[in-house]
């Protein structure tokens, strides 16, 4: 139910642009900040539904009324791997069992409908910040030659450097340190010019290279 006892469906793209209009607008407006959509995770198998850059990374995953939550089971690991802080987001129907499915440091807001047609957001849990990042998961965010950019400035032969992405990847966590690691995949992800419009996310999640030149 909403504040004025009325209930009213709201979808995906509802509650996805109430949040970039909204509680994302600051960061939006904030030139050491990016924001983007459908940011894959663990190479693909997971996808987080907004994420925005900047010290942190910080992950916002969408169920609307007409999702289920089957798949949070999946999702919430593959969040906690990679974001320093989590959040899930919500509509009316989901309000009462929400907070049991998700682990205490992720924040919960509830989105609904007013009346006059307008998104609202409601903070039912603030997020805490996530102890668990796995660093592996962390550099798999890399693309092959941003993993290979880093090592080389280490000094790393240039027969690992011809090694598949698993390997560079198990080099980057054994050589630097997690702020380290953290700190150079944020940068390399802003670098990512088309993220900043996000309605045009990269094929994959950013996980690949767009075909076609910008």
């Amino acid at each position: 139910m909403t504040p004025h006892g009325l209930v009213f469906t709201m979808n995906d793209t509802q509650i996805r642009e109430g949040l970039h209009k909204k509680l994302l607008k600051r960061h939006h407006i904030c030139k050491d900040t990016l924001v983007v959509n459908e940011l894959g995770l663990r190479h693909g198998t997971n996808r987080a539904d907004i994420v925005v850059i900047n010290g942190n990374l910080v992950g916002y995953e969408i169920k609307s009324d007409k999702d289920s939550l089957h798949r949070l089971k999946e999702q919430v690991p593959a969040y906690t791997s990679v974001f320093d802080w989590s959040s899930v987001v919500v509509g009316t129907r989901h309000k009462t069992v929400i907070e049991s499915l998700v682990p205490d440091n992720w924040g919960v807001i509830v989105s609904y409908q007013g009346p006059r047609g307008g998104v609202h957001f409601e903070t039912l849990r603030v997020a805490r910040r996530n102890q668990a990042v796995d660093p592996f998961a962390i550099a798999q965010l890399l693309w092959r030659d941003e993993a290979v950019a880093i090592l080389a400035e280490k000094d790393v032969p240039a027969r690992v450097l011809r090694q598949c992405r698993s390997v560079l990847y198990k080099h980057l966590v054994e050589m630097l340190s997690l702020s380290e690691l953290q700190s150079r995949v944020r940068a390399f992800l802003k670098n990512r010019r088309n993220w900043r419009h996000p309605a045009q996310p990269f094929q994959d999640g950013g996980l690949c290279r767009p075909t076609a030149k910008l």
